[in-house]
């Protein structure tokens, strides 16, 4: 059985209003910054695909966990040094177990995304009133533990079920990351909810993990898309450029370096406002005349 997409209209770039974005600028660049839990007993983003069948996985889990224990904090330190708020993509597992680095959050203002529970549990085969509670309990621990409850959500290893949208719309979740598919965020057929965009090409486990890339072709990709974006811009039609990282990817010490140059481009870059994914989605709303709508339908 074959299916099309229903969650969301096709309209090419070429056909859209024009989007502009504060102070002028073409481009609005964010930083996704996934802090994930994983479980020791069950399989996860591996570097060796040998030992993923074995309970524990000590040599995959150990280089995930050195994310929260290690990596976060040399890209917190990075982080602040280039004045770049977090949007950070939250497992609610982390809430119990790693909350220094909720904490350190919080004191800096990030914003505070969905991410469901764990990294070890996907949002795949679940049962509607299932996933509901779960969802409803991942916000819930988010927001008891931060202070904030996340307007934004994306699904651990940007997993949906049919009906993930529709249910996190009724949670008061104002967009999701999950489909990557454009510069720029645009509306839903779920009323209330956007799209915003993600990588999963510039994404730290892509570059570094699936391609096998170096640091210095990770600095080239990140210099090539914010200079191409801020000429595709040129037509007074802003885009985005998301950055995906992980504290057990570009938190490892050999590539701080390339990380640090990295964002010294984007940030120093003319034309590019540095901010969060909450940021671009309430300014998008309010350009757009969508504000409104999406209070109400909330």
């Amino acid at each position: 059985m074959s299916q099309d997409i229903e969650l969301y209209d096709y309209r090419p770039i070429t056909e859209r209003e024009p989007l502009s974005w504060p102070g002028g600028n073409r481009v609005a660049f964010y930083v996704g910054l996934n802090i994930e839990h994983f479980y020791v007993d069950l399989p996860g983003t591996a570097t060796y695909e040998g030992t993923t069948a074995l309970t524990p996985d000590s040599l995959n889990y150990g280089w995930r966990d050195y994310g929260p224990r290690v990596g976060i904090w040399r890209q917190i330190k990075l982080l602040d040094k280039h004045g770049v708020k977090a949007s950070a993509l939250l497992n609610s597992d982390v809430a119990a177990r790693y909350p220094q680095i909720i904490e350190a959050g919080v004191r800096r203002d990030w914003a505070w995304l969905g991410h469901g529970a764990s990294n070890s549990h996907l949002f795949t085969g679940l049962e509607r009133d299932v996933e509901q509670g779960e969802i409803r309990e991942v916000l819930r621990t988010i927001e008891q533990a931060t202070g904030v409850k996340p307007r934004g959500w994306m699904g651990p290893g940007l997993i949906e079920t049919f009906h993930t949208p529709e249910l996190l719309a009724a949670e008061g979740v104002e967009y999701v990351l999950d489909w990557t598919n454009d510069d720029q965020p645009y509306p839903t057929n779920v009323p209330g909810l956007l799209s915003l965009p993600y990588s999963v090409e510039l994404n730290d486990i892509g570059v570094f993990v699936s391609k096998g890339l170096s640091g210095p072709d990770f600095v080239q990709m990140v210099k090539d898309q914010v200079d191409q974006l801020y000429e595709d811009a040129a037509d007074g039609s802003g885009r985005v450029m998301a950055l995906a990282l992980h504290p057990f990817i570009t938190g490892q010490a050999f590539r701080t370096r390339y990380l640090d140059e990295a964002l010294a481009y984007v940030v120093n870059h003319p034309g590019v406002w540095t901010t969060t994914a909450d940021a671009i989605a309430d300014h998008y709303l309010a350009v757009t005349g969508q504000a409104a709508a999406s209070r109400s339908a909330g």
